[in-house]
């Protein structure tokens, strides 16, 4: 099957984590976490995020999000977020139901939240007839691709703590961010003032997991409750815990970032030289947003798949993948 440009969900397993599951099948261990590969694992999290934070791995990016702001939350929140975020856009509603808050919709062009436009939700405190703003959620990188900076993030951050709010951060392409930015993901995180993390793995080489990181170990108090209400307690979690101690180890993880990075830019130089086709956003990780002349979208589709983003406006995206290879794009373009 030829490799898609839809998304980087399509891609395959990167075979060190491969290895690193079958490595993790080997005679028995306790379950639920009382393991070593678990325990080596949430090593490597304090590692790259700080030594005083509180790391909990879950099966899917949908948990990581949802898990993390009911952790901090009362139903007598509410969340501001982007409009084009996966939690405003891809969860389902999930985050309204298990959170119980009601959702703040920001304006958001290019995928990031400005400050000015924030402010303006920053009503109504104490004031018990109003829903009381309580989060900040924002994703690195963006559903654009696009990616905010260490001074961008630090100023959202020191705001949301101005005014007693938790910054939390849906880091499924952290990884892509950071090597876009050239920063550690401790720097992009920890030390820019990020309170909750879902970090992801999925769409950077893993199988299943994602990590919910309590930046601020005072948040998580209590927080092995709420995962196993949340029904992502894995009994054999050896078997998540080994793929983000490999991953987190040997740079795989920013190996596997700078492919994916690196081909997106590549992809988006080609098609530059396309006249009747026009990008969008800013390829800053491995994302290319573009309108194309609608009556040759599904003539593209039929050898390869990818999604519109806005029919209306025919724009599509792309996306590349820690496997998508040069001549991968090469052919893709020649189709195109």
């Amino acid at each position: 099957m030829k490799k898609s440009f839809a998304s980087d969900n399509n891609s395959g397993v990167h075979p060190g984590i491969f290895n690193a599951i079958a490595a993790a099948n080997n005679g028995h261990v306790i379950a639920y976490g009382d393991d070593p590969f678990t325990e080596r694992a949430i090593h490597k999290v304090k590692e790259h995020f700080g030594s005083d934070c509180e790391a909990y791995f879950v099966f899917g990016g949908t948990a990581a999000n949802v898990l993390g702001l009911k952790q901090i939350t009362r139903s007598y929140h509410s969340i501001l977020c982007s409009e084009s975020s996966h939690v405003n856009n891809d969860e389902c509603g999930a985050p309204e139901r298990f959170t119980g808050c009601k959702q703040i919709i920001v304006p958001s062009p290019n995928g990031k939240i400005a400050i000015a436009d924030a402010a303006k939700h920053i009503h109504g405190i104490g004031f018990e007839h109003h829903a009381q703003p309580k989060v900040i959620s924002i994703a690195q990188a963006t559903e654009y691709g696009t990616v905010y900076t260490l001074p961008e993030i630090k100023a959202i951050a020191d705001f949301a703590h101005e005014h007693r709010l938790i910054l939390h951060v849906d880091g499924a392409r952290l990884c892509n961010a950071a090597v876009y930015l050239g920063s550690s993901l401790r720097r992009l995180t920890a030390e820019a003032g990020v309170d909750v993390l879902s970090f992801g793995g999925a769409k950077n080489g893993l199988m299943y997991g994602e990590c919910i990181i309590f930046l601020d170990k005072k948040l998580a108090e209590n927080f092995k409750y709420i995962r196993k209400q949340g029904m992502q307690l894995a009994a054999k979690m050896r078997f998540i815990s080994a793929q983000f101690e490999a991953y987190l180890s040997h740079d795989l993880w920013r190996k596997n970032a700078e492919q994916a990075n690196a081909t997106a830019r590549l992809l988006a130089n080609e098609i530059e030289n396309i006249p009747e086709i026009r990008i969008t956003q800013k390829v800053e990780s491995n994302a290319v947003f573009a309108i194309v002349p609608a009556d040759i979208i599904p003539k593209i589709q039929e050898e390869f798949f990818f999604y519109v983003w806005n029919e209306a406006t025919s724009e599509v995206r792309w996306m590349t993948s820690f496997d998508t290879t040069p001549e991968d794009v090469d052919h893709f373009v020649r189709h195109i």
